[in-house]
């Protein structure tokens, strides 16, 4: 079983410590070293002023070194027992060996036995390289295992603190964790709690917004595949009770029966199209040839097939396209969406009323308006009409023939292009539909 990110970071936190813990002990250990040593040097540079003092006494008795020549017995009486011997010399006036180690060194502290104020003679010293004695060497022992009995339970305390550091600072990633896992299996009502402001609280924020945004598309797809269902259902169950009726004989077979299930295959298939179009806008498989195209000429081939039916339906119809409006578009599926926009106001626009198309420059790019006169659309409406199936009426009464698909598909041409749609409401008191295009 692999170590987990627990174990990790408590390992790394334990040896980062473990290194300050080292780290500590050794300089501890140089620093007591170094100091010790001082102190020592300290005390022997005392004594050895004590010790030149009670040579000058005795160089005053004899009136010379005689009484030292060779003698290390008699140099030994003089020193504290804390002066070794072995480390010192006794030098005359003109810094002969009188008695002592004649190699010191050039290190080795100096200094002079006065008798009277004149100088009788050297006391040298040579400078501390190891402990020598036991009582040094064992007060040494005892602070070096000491500290190492500090740095011990230094590191043992860091181990605790990095355990409870660990879970501390992982608790938030396991809950985004466990909270994953139930996503995955569909939960997606799933949230995690935002508790900190850091990297691991901005990790839950997302979290929970891809939670809400996958909430929001498992509510789409139901929706959609309710709608999809229902749309199919209901072409597919007036041309079965019109083709039983004409089995049974209660509806005769004439032109007029053949005409009305046609056009209820032509209102599956359109349905079938449009949702195919979609699907393909969906995976980014819609092809776009586009090329450099005036929008007021696709308007024109679009608005002048309507003109005869919205006149038919009692409606106005007023266009005005700026000249030179040229865009890089594909001029079909441009056609497509504009008819759309028209087919929807020829359905909804109340009898008498008018619609109105218009195409101007907008900076670098294109502005088109379609807009029709009464009935409007309340304003929470507005953001929704571009959705698949959506109807403001809010049922699935297909007395108007739409399906809900119309606007969906304008809004992917448009976005394809580039471009931006907007609903909003129109001077005239209907709908205004505004396409900007690039």
């Amino acid at each position: 079983m692999k170590p987990g990110i627990t174990f990790k970071l408590f390992l790394a936190i334990l040896a980062a410590s473990a290194v300050a813990a080292a780290a500590m002990a050794i300089a501890t250990r140089y620093s007591f070293q170094s100091g010790f040593f001082g102190y020592l040097s300290r005390i022997e540079s005392q004594n050895l002023e004590a010790l030149a003092a009670r040579l000058g006494d005795e160089y005053r008795k004899s009136g010379d070194w005689s009484f030292l020549a060779g003698d290390y017995a008699h140099l030994r009486t003089l020193a504290t027992p804390a002066q070794p011997v072995q480390r010192l010399a006794l030098l005359d006036a003109e810094r002969r060996t009188v008695v002592g180690n004649p190699d010191l060194g050039s290190e080795a502290s100096m200094r002079p036995v006065l008798v009277d104020d004149r100088v009788v003679g050297w006391i040298a010293r040579s400078p501390y390289r190891r402990l020598s004695t036991g009582a040094d060497l064992a007060f040494q022992q005892e602070q070096l295992r000491a500290s190492w009995i500090i740095a011990a339970l230094a590191l043992a305390l860091a181990a605790l603190v990095a355990l409870v550091l660990a879970r501390i600072f992982l608790q938030p990633l396991k809950r985004v964790a466990t909270a994953t896992h139930r996503l995955a299996a569909g939960d997606y009502s799933t949230r995690v709690a935002v508790t900190s402001r850091d990297e691991l609280g901005r990790l839950a924020e997302d979290f929970n917004r891809l939670a809400q945004a996958l909430e929001r598309n498992e509510e789409l797809r139901r929706r959609f595949m309710a709608d999809v269902s229902h749309e199919l259902r209901t072409p597919l169950a007036v041309l079965r009770a019109a083709l039983e009726a004409l089995e049974d004989g209660v509806r005769p077979l004439t032109r007029e029966s053949v005409a009305a299930l046609q056009g209820e295959v032509a209102a599956l298939g359109k349905l079938v199209e449009d949702l195919y179009q979609l699907a393909l806008a969906d995976v980014g498989a819609l092809s776009y040839r586009k090329e450099r195209s005036d929008v007021a000429d696709v308007l024109e081939q679009a608005v002048e097939p309507f003109a005869a039916r919205l006149a038919e339906r009692g409606l106005g119809l007023e266009s005005r396209f700026e000249p030179g409006l040229n865009v890089m578009a594909d001029t079909n599926r441009l056609a497509q969406a504009f008819r759309n926009l028209l087919e929807n106001s020829a359905r909804y626009t109340d009898a008498g009323g008018k619609v109105r198309v218009t195409a101007r420059r907008n900076g670098a790019g294109v502005k088109i308006d379609f807009e029709d006169s009464s009935p409007g659309v309340p304003a929470d409406a507005l953001p929704r009409l571009f959705e698949r199936f959506y109807r403001v009426e809010g049922s699935r009464s297909r007395a108007n023939g739409g399906a809900g698909l119309g606007l969906a598909i304008v809004r992917s041409v448009v976005e394809a292009h580039g471009g931006a749609v907007e609903a909003g409401a129109s001077p005239l008191g209907g709908l205004r539909v505004t396409i900007s295009l690039p």
